[in-house]
Formats: C-alpha cells, sequence, structure tokens
C-alpha cells in the first residue's frame, strides 16, 4: 500500500511540475502624461528641455519595463529598462511625443506592449500641429474580407490639442509608402471606402491638416484583401 501511495504523490507532483508553464507578461495601462495631452508638469532643465515623469500601472507577469519615447518631429527614440512604475527622461519642449510600455518576463521569450499614446511637451508654442492621425481599421498586418460590392472601409481618428483640424487626405495603393492621394475629407469625416483585389496587399495613410496649415503624417498602415 505504502509503495502504491509513493508512486502516486510522484505521479502528482511530475504532472504538476509537467503544467508549470511560465506566464507571458500581460500589457501595462498608460498613466500620465496622458492621451492627446498637453503635459504641463515637467521639471525645467534648461530653456529648452524639461524633465518629464512617465507613469503606467504594473502588470501581471512581468518582472521588468521597457519605456519608449519617440521625438514625433525628429523621429529619436529614448528608451529605458526599469523595473519600477515609473521613470522620467528629458525631453525638448513645445515637441509632439508619443510613448508606450512593454512588458518583460525574464522566463518567457513573449513581450507585451502597451497602448501607444501622444503628447506635447509644453513650451512657448502658441500653435500645435495635430497629432498623427490614429488609424483604427483595418489595423497593420492584418487579412480582412471584401463587402459583396469588393469594397472595404478605412477608418481612423484626428486630434489637435487646438480643435482646428480642417481634414484629412487619405493615400492608399499597392506599394508602401502609398502614393496614390484618393480623397480630401473634411474634419468629421473619418473613414474612406476603397475598392480592392482578392489576395492583395494594400497600404494606407492619413495626412491631418490644421487650420494654421500645421499637418503631420499617421503610420503606414498595410493588410491583405481576401
Amino acid at each position: 500500500m505504502r509503495v502504491i501511495a509513493l508512486l502516486f504523490l510522484g505521479a502528482l507532483l511530475f504532472g504538476c511540475n509537467k503544467d508549470s508553464t511560465p506566464n507571458s507578461p500581460e500589457a501595462a495601462v498608460l498613466v500620465y502624461p496622458e492621451k492627446d495631452s498637453e503635459c504641463t508638469t515637467g521639471s525645467d532643465l534648461n530653456d529648452t528641455t524639461s524633465e518629464i515623469e512617465f507613469v503606467w500601472t504594473a502588470s501581471d507577469y512581468t518582472d521588468s519595463y521597457e519605456l519608449r519615447v519617440t521625438n514625433l518631429t525628429t523621429n529619436v527614440i529614448q528608451t529605458v529598462n526599469t523595473t519600477a512604475v515609473s521613470a522620467t527622461l528629458p525631453l525638448a519642449k513645445g515637441e509632439p511625443f508619443s510613448w508606450y510600455v512593454r512588458s518583460r518576463n525574464t522566463d518567457v521569450s513573449d513581450t507585451a506592449s502597451s497602448d501607444v499614446w501622444y503628447f506635447y511637451n509644453a513650451g512657448a508654442v502658441t500653435t500645435y500641429s495635430p497629432f498623427p492621425a490614429q488609424l483604427v481599421t483595418p489595423q497593420n498586418g492584418t487579412s480582412i474580407f471584401r463587402d459583396s460590392n469588393n469594397e472595404i472601409t478605412l477608418e481612423w481618428y484626428g486630434v489637435d490639442l487646438d480643435d482646428d483640424i480642417v481634414g484629412y487626405e487619405v493615400y492608399f495603393s499597392t506599394v508602401t509608402p502609398p502614393v496614390d492621394l484618393i480623397s480630401t475629407t473634411t474634419s468629421t469625416t473619418l473613414e474612406q471606402v476603397v475598392s480592392v483585389t482578392a489576395d492583395t496587399t494594400y497600404y494606407w495613410q492619413v495626412i491631418t491638416i490644421d487650420g494654421e496649415g500645421n499637418s503631420s503624417q499617421s503610420a503606414v498602415f498595410g493588410f491583405k484583401a481576401l
């Protein structure tokens, strides 16, 4: 009886160990600087630079975080690796930035990325360029079915701190970056129907234009029509 009990216990322990696969990290939730905002709480370092604190919530199954901040004017990327849920970086005043946090776990190769947020670092500017339009659908790298008319709908949204967006230019083609200007929409039109062919990859991009003549370019997204 004792031998049977020991064999049963050993099998149970083996089974538990076999199933104890490490969990992949989950995505953090961004807190500050707030989405589509002007960040005014930085500490002045000099006339052109201030230090900004970035804050996010802790995510499950995560050992460390990588903060990535991109200057949308220069495309210069700054990164910080930390085990904390906040980090500071020196940033140029009056410039637009994007930021996100990547969660890591040393036991697995998978990572998880937060949403991407945009903000302006407060400075002496009196007018702001619009934030790059955020492309909603189709998402980058996805496949999407055509409707009965062989069409799909591109959707996006845009934000400007001055609230003076006047319209959008939509570029769409089978090459990247897309070269064909297919539509110029109003500030309230945030979608565009396009004709597509099955088993073809398309690329799209949106240019946002405001009342001061400022503009910004979205990312380029590609998708496959089915």
